[in-house]
């Protein structure tokens, strides 16, 4: 019989809790670490739909990458957001584990597989974790040749299954890329000085993919959701190995909160 506990430990031998960013929260969000888990649900966000579908599933254990709480609540009542998904994962005995900064930083995490993904084997970290020489945000990458820019991003759209990507084309090769999935903007002076001419990340702001572009850096804007989505069911699928006597599943009723109109 397999626990929360141990779905806790086989995910922390994945993505160790020590490699979060010190803004993070990580873990166990709620429930009880002595129950049985026979059936886990994966998906980017704790919503009320994603809720609702481990309760049609059956699942015992929601697994997401981004935390529901990031902060310590003053209340949990049924007046805020927040606390309608906390009281429904008790009242049915679901219980909610994030990694997010770890498992992005990780070797073998986000980062790393988005760029095994668009076919790079080998990449350097951008931003070194202070506790783990081999993680830390971010991810750079130097093609054996340059890589026509609007080539490289028909291959994002096909790995990352996109229609439209917002880009900031300052050139028409890339000679060295970076990679920082979800909200990579306050990286991006790092992977510039560190000679990136090409960034694929999200969330970027108006005047500072203006600014890049004066400065002939690429801004490849793949969207927050599309820079994890895929990639973190993808990552997940090491735990899914790991337990023959526990079902997973990864949510199917999740989209990206923004759209073309």
């Amino acid at each position: 019989m397999s626990t929360v506990n141990d779905v806790m430990k086989a995910m922390e031998q994945i993505a160790p809790v020590s490699l979060k960013e010190d803004f993070d929260n990580v873990g166990l969000m709620v429930g009880d670490r002595n129950l049985e888990v026979k059936k886990v649900l994966f998906a980017l966000d704790c919503t009320l739909a994603v809720i609702e579908e481990a309760k049609k599933e059956q699942a015992d254990m929601i697994i997401t990458h981004h935390p529901l709480i990031f902060r310590k609540p003053s209340s949990i009542t049924t007046d805020t957001l927040q606390g309608k998904k906390i009281l429904e994962l008790i009242q049915n005995q679901i219980s909610l584990y994030s990694s997010h900064t770890n498992l992005d930083s990780v070797a073998g995490g986000i980062n790393e597989r988005i760029g095994q993904m668009l076919g790079f084997e080998h990449s350097e970290i951008l931003d070194r974790n202070h506790t783990d020489a081999n993680a830390g945000i971010g991810r750079i990458m130097t093609p054996e040749k340059p890589i026509p820019v609007n080539d490289f991003i028909q291959k994002v759209k096909e790995v990352l299954g996109l229609t439209h990507m917002r880009a900031v084309i300052a050139g028409e090769e890339i000679h060295k890329l970076a990679i920082i999935n979800g909200s990579g903007q306050d990286y991006i002076a790092k992977a510039v000085s560190l000679g990136a001419d090409c960034v694929l990340t999200g969330d970027t702001t108006y005047h500072f993919a203006s600014d890049y572009k004066e400065m002939g850096i690429t801004i490849l804007d793949a969207g927050h959701f599309s820079t994890e989505h895929l990639v973190f069911f993808d990552v997940m699928k090491k735990l899914e190995s790991q337990f023959s006597d526990v079902t997973f599943l990864f949510s199917s009723v999740e989209e990206d909160p923004y759209t073309f109109v």
